[in-house]
């Protein structure tokens, strides 16, 4: 097969671009008679290191980078997206895959594609992700058009595929079920000294205990609960433990609430024990994750909640959302509270801050859990939609 794929999210940092570069290697790897055809703008271009003989670049001009023109509240050219449909047009793939709904552009007529949609949280909390009645409109009509030139819909769980019935009312028959997995890089340190020194790094003082939370700052990630949970835990420690907040800062393209974050640590006065570390590569926040007490992700909704998962891999227990899959995922390998719920938060964080032996014991499950994740499945599943929706 020809499989024209849309690679020009592979530069997003976030989930969307992680799970972009993860499956693709994986579906190159698995499918070396079929020929991927990757479209690309300069940017994505630039860090596009996927390689092989099944595997051609197809760049594309464009006024904008695609990742950053599809911003929360941005605008992408139409020219330069004709300019996408036209190059598409001109190869004339078997079929189309989009890993993610978020940099999608129209496709020519009738062709043929498999589109991903990762979550219906955009639909389920438009005021927390899109900042304007103009930013939602686009969205709606983004999306709209994917699933309608869409053969089949692929998303990350069986969560994500309950709320994009629920939600987007995509008939259950439409949807595919991937998956994601932790990147080999997420294991357990293996010198001990590591977690404290990569901590260290990050201003946590020798011998403090720390939590992590990955992601964005979002409104819908609840960091503010996190925040007042993790404060009410620290008054009255000698040894209180800090926080670490993982994630881009600046260069954030989404919908972020920083300044009410920042609100929320003054006024719990836990300036000096909450620490904003920006970007971290993942061989570094391995050692972060494998000393951490837990990952917290107390966010409103997640559809597969990959930053849980990668530190379980390293053997840390997780404090993470009920409106996830994480709860099957990483059964019995942490405490799964409800969305942005400050006070259950807290309780989770306490007890696991207090409790080494079932903080070591559920450390141990996620780790066995997560191991059972794997890309190259998900790809396998990828695949099969994709010879589906080309038959």
């Amino acid at each position: 097969m020809r499989i024209g794929v849309d690679a020009t999210c592979w530069a997003n940092g976030r989930g969307y671009g992680r799970f972009t570069r993860h499956l693709l290697r994986a579906m190159v790897a698995l499918a070396p008679d079929d020929e991927f055809i990757c479209f690309l703008d300069a940017e994505s271009a630039a860090g596009f290191d996927l390689e092989g003989p099944n595997v051609r670049r197809v760049v594309v001009e464009m006024g904008h980078a695609p990742t950053t023109a599809a911003a929360a509240d941005g605008y992408r050219s139409p020219a330069d997206m004709l300019r996408l449909t036209r190059a598409v047009w001109r190869e004339k793939p078997d079929l189309f895959f989009s890993p993610s709904v978020y940099t999608y552009f129209p496709l020519p007529p009738g062709q043929r594609a498999v589109v991903t949609v990762h979550d219906a949280i955009a639909e389920r909390f438009p005021e927390l992700t899109l900042p304007s009645a103009r930013a939602r409109l686009f969205w709606r009509l983004k999306v709209g058009l994917a699933l309608r030139q869409a053969r089949l819909v692929l998303t990350v769980s069986d969560f994500a595929a309950s709320e994009l019935v629920e939600v987007l009312g995509i008939p259950r028959a439409r949807l595919r079920v991937s998956g994601e997995a932790p990147a080999a890089a997420f294991q357990p340190s293996g010198d001990a000294a590591e977690p404290g020194r990569a901590a260290a790094a990050r201003g946590v003082p020798t011998g403090a205990p720390w939590f992590t939370y990955v992601g964005g700052f979002n409104p819908h990630k609840h960091v503010d609960a996190l925040v007042r949970a993790h404060a009410a835990v620290s008054r009255g420690r000698g040894n209180p433990p800090h926080l670490l907040l993982v994630g881009t800062i600046d260069k954030d393209v989404f919908h972020g609430d920083q300044a009410g974050i920042r609100a929320a640590v003054r006024e719990a006065g836990t300036e000096a024990l909450v620490h904003w570390t920006g970007f971290v590569p993942d061989e570094e926040l391995r050692h972060l994750h494998s000393g951490a007490v837990a990952l917290v992700l107390p966010s409103a909704c997640e559809g597969f909640g990959l930053p849980a998962v990668e530190a379980a891999a390293c053997g840390t227990p997780v404090i993470a959302t009920t409106a996830s899959p994480l709860p099957g995922l990483l059964e019995g390998g942490g405490i799964f509270v409800k969305p942005g719920d400050a006070g259950e938060v807290e309780a989770a964080m306490r007890r696991l801050l207090d409790d080494a032996p079932l903080r070591a014991a559920m450390g141990r499950i996620a780790r066995q859990k997560a191991g059972e994740l794997s890309w190259d499945r998900g790809a396998g599943a990828a695949l099969a939609a994709i010879r589906e929706a080309a038959a």
